[in-house]
Parts: C-alpha cells; sequence; structure tokens
C-alpha cells in the first residue's frame, strides 16, 4: 500500500493513544498496543527529536516485525500535548525466508554448493552448482555440523562457531560431507545475516571443494562469500553489494544518531560530535550503497518504471520536508510550491520522489549559504514540470554537455557524492516517459528541470 496516509496520536508521556490500523497492527506485534509506550525504536527517536527540537520534521521510516519489512515517510508534529504522526508511502514486503543464491547468480566453482543455514545453524537452503556432487537427501532442517563434519583449523578451532558467538563472516571452514560414493573435502565460507530490526537471522555461504576452492583465480573478482564470486561489472554484484552492507550501515547509523542525539541521557559535546559525524559517514556510504543499487537496477533490459498518478506540487512539498533541516543548517531559504499548487501527472511515486531528492540535495549542497532555491510546478501542453533553481556558481556550456553523464562529478574531489546521482535520475525520468534537463550560466545558478507526462483531472 502506497496511496493513503497513516495517521496516529503520541501523548506527551510518548505513549501511542490513536492509530490507524496499519500503525496499530505494527505496534500490536512490537509487543505493545494503544495508550502503551511507542515499541518501535526508530519511529520512538524521530519523535522524541521532533519533541525536543519542538519543530516538524519529515524522515524515511524504518521497521520491521516478523511478517514483513516496512519502508514510509513520516511526518511528526509536536505540540502542547504530544505529536501526531503522518505516515505516507506506506510500502510493505514480505519477510522472505532466506533462500541460497540461484545457481546462476552464485558464479561459484562449478563444483560449489550454496547453503543457507538460521540462528540455530539448521539448514534452511542448499543448492548445487553444475558439476558439484549431489546434495545430500534429507539435508531440509538437519544441523550444519550434522551435514558437514567441521574439521578444527591449524589453530584447533572451529571458524563457524567462532564467528557465531560473534556473530559475524567466517572463511576457510574445512569440513567433509557425503558424496556420491564417498567422503567428500569441502571448504565452507559464510556470512553473518541480520534482518531490518538488526537481530542476527543466520549464515549464507558457499562451500567449495578443497581442491576448487584452491583453484579460484585472483583476477579482478569479489570473492566475499557475501557478494559470491562476481566480476566487478558483473550485474549481481550491486544487489549482493546492497544487501551485505545496507544492514550493517544502517545499524551504525542509528546507533550513532542515538548517541548523538543523546536520547539515553546528556554525554560531553565533543562525543556527540564525534557520534553525528559518524552518522554522516554512514550515510554518505548507504546513498553510495543506493547509487550503486540503482544503477544496476535501471541498466538492466527491460527496466521499466511504476505509472502511478502522482502530483508534483504534492512530492515537491515532500522533498523539502525532508530535506528542509538541511538547509537551514546552511541559512538556505527554500520557495516550495504552496498546497494550492497542484500538477497531476504520471510517473512512480518513489522515483519522482527519488528525482527530487537528488536535485533539491544537489541544490542545498552547492549553494551558498544564506542564498534561496526555488522549486516551482507548471504545464506545457502534455507535460507536467517541476523545476529546482538555486544561487549556487551555476554550470558552463562545457559542463552541461557531459553533467548528466555516469561517475561525472565536474572536477569535484570533495565527499559530496558518487557521481550517479544525476545520471540515475536522468535514467529515471526517461523510463517514466519523461525527461531531465539543465539550463544554466556561470554566476546564474541552475535550473534543473523534470518533465514527466500530465495527467488531466
Amino acid at each position: 500500500m502506497s496511496a493513503r496516509v497513516v495517521r496516529g496520536r503520541i501523548d506527551r508521556s510518548g505513549a501511542l493513544v490513536s492509530a490507524d490500523g496499519p500503525l496499530l497492527r505494527l505496534q500490536q506485534r512490537a509487543g505493545a498496543g494503544l495508550d502503551k509506550p511507542l515499541a518501535l525504536p526508530h519511529l520512538a527517536r524521530l519523535v522524541a527529536l521532533a519533541q525536543r527540537l519542538q519543530r516538524d520534521i519529515s524522515r524515511p521510516l524504518y521497521a520491521a516485525d516478523d511478517h514483513s519489512d516496512v519502508h514510509a515517510l513520516v511526518r511528526i508534529v509536536p505540540d502542547a500535548d504530544g505529536a501526531s504522526l503522518e505516515i505516507s508511502d506506506w510500502r510493505t514486503r514480505p519477510v522472505s525466508q532466506p533462500q541460497a543464491p540461484a545457481i546462476a547468480d552464485t558464479a561459484l566453482a562449478p563444483q560449489g554448493w550454496a547453503w543457507e543455514c538460521d540462528q540455530q545453524l539448521r539448514m534452511i537452503a542448499l543448492r548445487a552448482g553444475i558439476h558439484a556432487p549431489p546434495v545430500p537427501a534429507g539435508w531440509e532442517g538437519r544441523s550444519l555440523s550434522e551435514l558437514f563434519e567441521l574439521q578444527p583449523d591449524d589453530d584447533g578451532h572451529f571458524p563457524v562457531l567462532r564467528a557465531l558467538a560473534r556473530q559475524s563472516r567466517f572463511d576457510t571452514q574445512r569440513v567433509r560431507a557425503d558424496g556420491p560414493a564417498s567422503r567428500i573435502a569441502m571448504t565452507l565460507a559464510g556470512d553473518a545475516l541480520f534482518d531490518a530490526t538488526g537481530r542476527f537471522t543466520g549464515f549464507r555461504g558457499v562451500a567449495q571443494l578443497a581442491e576448487a576452492a584452491a583453484e579460484v583465480p585472483q583476477t579482478a573478482t569479489l570473492v566475499d562469500p557475501a557478494f559470491g564470486s562476481l566480476p566487478l561489472s558483473d550485474p549481481q554484484f550491486g544487489r549482493r553489494i546492497d544487501g551485505a552492507l545496507r544492514g550493517p550501515l544502517s545499524r551504525i547509523i542509528a546507533t550513532a544518531e542515538t548517541i548523538s542525539g543523546q536520547f539515553d541521557g546528556p554525554i560531553r559535546a565533543d562525543y556527540a560530535r564525534y557520534a553525528g559525524d559518524i552518522a554522516h559517514a554512514g550515510r554518505h556510504l548507504l546513498g553510495l550503497v543506493d547509487d550503486l543499487a540503482d544503477l544496476q537496477n535501471i541498466e538492466r533490459p527491460g527496466f521499466k518504471a511504476a505509472a502511478d498518478e502522482i502530483d508534483l506540487g504534492d512530492l515537491a512539498r515532500r522533498a523539502v520536508g525532508l530535506l528542509g533541516m538541511k538547509a537551514e543548517e546552511k541559512s538556505i531559504r527554500i520557495d516550495a510550491p504552496r498546497v494550492d499548487d497542484k500538477m497531476p501527472a504520471t510517473g512512480e511515486f518513489r522515483r519522482v520522489l527519488q528525482v527530487l531528492l537528488n536535485l533539491l540535495g544537489n541544490a542545498i549542497r552547492y549553494s551558498p549559504d544564506h542564498s534561496q532555491i526555488w522549486i516551482r510546478v507548471d504545464r506545457e501542453g502534455d507535460r507536467a514540470m517541476v523545476t529546482v533553481a538555486d544561487q549556487g556558481q551555476g554550470i558552463d556550456a562545457d559542463q552541461q554537455a557531459v553533467v548528466f553523464e555516469k561517475f561525472e562529478r565536474l572536477g569535484r574531489t570533495d565527499s559530496g557524492g558518487s557521481g550517479l546521482g544525476l545520471y540515475i535520475a536522468r535514467r529515471l525520468a526517461r523510463a517514466m516517459d519523461g525527461e531531465l534537463t539543465v539550463d544554466s550560466a556561470p554566476g546564474q545558478g541552475a535550473r534543473f528541470t523534470l518533465s514527466l507526462p500530465a495527467r488531466d483531472t
């Protein structure tokens, strides 16, 4: 679901006193209910932040229970009696049972197995490579130590058991397993898995014949078991790195923000600043992961965007709500479309918002302090348009010719981005039968315009 707005109400004590069905069900699955403290940690931290600042804030919301992961946008409006919640673009995704990668996706040695187990080391999935020995019958539900006879390393330790205690990845766990005619020697490697709440859920990895493992070529290939054994240009690389890094980075950011916000009690100001720097760096890295995953997604054959009924004025205001505090840090004023400025269009809701966040984020990043940014919606014929204009240094004609190219950062060496944002934004615009253009000149700022098919109401 994504169209309706889910509403809720928090009282001054932090208890959820009213909630629409989806929010109430999430609260109940977290072990609480109405008139009970908010049991969703990420949302509770955002509410506390809004109440402490006594100002509206808009943020992405991530939550999970045993049934689904939730991704949404939340607006929190504090007042003297508590806070009101408006949650939009609510998207749920069932928590899938872990599965081993498809054989075509693993790019392992043909003699290898792909496997996955739960937090009790019970086998969930096991698949054989093209030329691998057949997997033993009746492997379902057996423990990893039953299926594989664990062998100690040269120091007498069992890497998988040490990894279990530490909830971390492991390499070169020597094992023996049942082959077609005799016991076979194999080497296990695996990565720890975590759900959206940071809970350890098991391991996913590969098993290779001992001699095959020794023959893995050391070329421009990623051999970390988190990703399989993928060439860096392989389309699967982006998806693997996204899955392996998103969870750890999200936990780092959440922890750093908790420390920086001093939600658990006051700390020294310099420590709070250090934690804020960590959170900032984590968000930057997470942005790079997002860019890489998006890049692989939009460049795959047959990529298409959804055709939602959207309002560019509403989406522009949402983008301002999400990035408004970043603009205020530089004393930048954003002149956004008024509430009654509507511009119906057709495009995928979250992708259009993604493009606008990129354009507005760039405008904030490269605008001088105490300047102004304008966002306007308009229509020309059958095209609905939204323009983001800033008072930055502008882009000359040569730069405009390359600004939408992949990895182009116009000579900048700062940590502002990957150079993929505008490339992805234009590809997304065109996937929605639209276009993204720039109009600029040195010293006159830049005006980026997203145009999409207009929709008559």
